[in-house]
């Protein structure tokens, strides 16, 4: 190993010792740690008990018999644990937690979640190295000193974004191909809006990619079914339901309206939240929002479609699918964490040089920056310190959301890139030549 690879591998595993550390600790020190867990372990509890996973009622029974229900509970904390947004695709994976008491169920969890976005990170800075090893150990060991919430609150994202990073991994490599197909099966079945952009470039990218996008859907629907059917037995309604808590957590004031977000470790990053300031209707601020989405999405399928993929065309796609998978529907800043697949691109662009290098380096310590933990706990530290009036522009700095454009901006830009690498490079002729 070099001495590059082995300066880029110490800058990352210090950052990943930072992200163990201080998840430790804060998920010790805050009052309701895994809260978002609650929302996979008590509905995978009730489907146990031959119940109704999707019904508020009787899971919030079950909460308050297993002591889950305490006198500190908000009435939001309440309701991210008994009332199931997730589809019945992820109970595959989350019944296994469930037949173990809550003690051992969140420590397997924290230890899954910690070590998962560890050994992916490593993943992905093997790839990146190949090309600018101690720029990409920068920026991943960067993005794992900033992912402590993912621990505190249990959230499946660490997992499932973990799962899509070594999926990558494995088809790019060309190694452990049926445990990467495992891999991305399982990311798509916890959280299909984490990964199914990355599915979708590897069916357009055709060759052996549309080949192994074809054998994840199959696993997906294998390693799904189960269950699905489960879930049908017994709750025969539960589309119905499952829409009924979605609603629920998008209603006015609700803890998913994009009128109320705000920026934070936790903060929803999706182009709603910004453009409701301009017009706060929902009807707006969705179709907007698609506006945006939809032909950039055209753009990356048409040039997929017409090209023959390369490496480099890969990455570079890659790289523009991860933060526009964040912009069109519900996201929060943990699922952001996905940047993680930007990484090769930017230490591709690097090693090339010239000023698309340094820009590509610029744009990821921008996004990786907005979508740090301690990035934003520091700026609220700052903002506290002075004391700003609550009233006027002042009160209005905490609703600020730069993740939004920047994320869209990464987008842009690895798009930007990706369309210029599918275009015939213009011979330079001689000027004596020409003559």
């Amino acid at each position: 190993m070099t001495r590059a690879r082995l300066d880029g591998l110490y800058l990352l595993l210090l950052g990943g010792a930072v992200f163990s550390l201080m998840s430790v600790v804060l998920q010790n020190a805050v009052p309701m740690p895994l809260t978002d867990f609650r929302a996979l372990y008590y509905p995978s509890r009730c489907l146990l008990q031959h119940h109704d996973p999707y019904m508020q009622s009787e899971v919030l029974r079950l909460y308050r018999a297993e002591g889950g229900d305490r006198s500190s509970d908000t009435a939001e904390t309440r309701q991210v644990a008994t009332q199931d947004p997730y589809p019945p695709t992820a109970f595959t994976f989350t019944i296994p937690f469930a037949m173990l008491s809550w003690g051992p169920a969140k420590m397997l969890w924290t230890l899954l979640s910690m070590g998962s976005l560890i050994f992916a990170s490593l993943l992905i800075w093997d790839l990146g190295a190949d090309y600018a090893p101690i720029l990409s150990g920068t920026l991943i060991g960067f993005l794992l000193a900033n992912s402590e919430v993912l621990i505190i609150t249990g959230n499946a994202a660490g997992i499932a974004i973990s799962l899509c990073a070594v999926a990558v991994w494995c088809f790019f490599r060309e190694r452990f191909v049926p445990a990467g197909i495992l891999c991305l099966a399982a990311s798509l079945a916890i959280k299909p809006h984490d990964a199914g952009l990355v599915w979708l470039y590897l069916l357009l990218a055709g060759g052996v990619y549309r080949k192994r996008a074809l054998q994840t859907l199959l696993a997906t629907i294998a390693l799904s079914l189960p269950g699905v059917l489960w879930v049908w037995l017994e709750s025969p309604h539960w589309i119905q339901e499952m829409y009924s808590n979605l609603l629920a957590y998008t209603v006015h004031n609700g803890l998913n309206d994009p009128r109320n977000a705000s920026m934070g470790p936790e903060g929803i990053i999706d182009l709603q939240t910004n453009l409701s300031v301009l017009w706060n209707d929902p009807h707006f601020y969705n179709l907007a929002s698609y506006l945006i989405f939809v032909p950039l999405l055209l753009i990356l399928a048409f040039v997929s479609l017409r090209t023959r993929p390369s490496p480099k065309r890969s990455w570079l796609a890659l790289a523009a699918v991860a933060p526009l998978t964040l912009l069109p529907v519900y996201h929060r800043q943990f699922d952001a964490k996905l940047l993680l697949l930007t990484v090769p691109a930017c230490a591709l662009l690097w090693a090339e040089g010239g000023r698309t290098g340094k820009f590509a380096a610029l744009v990821n310590v921008a996004g990786f920056a907005v979508i740090g933990d301690l990035t934003w706990v520091t700026a609220f530290g700052v903002i506290h310190s002075l004391h700003l009036s609550r009233f006027g522009l002042p009160g209005q700095i905490e609703k600020i959301l730069p993740v939004p454009p920047t994320l869209l901006a990464v987008s842009v830009f690895y798009l930007w890139v990706y369309v210029r690498s599918t275009r015939p490079p213009v011979e330079r002729q001689d000027s004596d030549c020409a003559a």
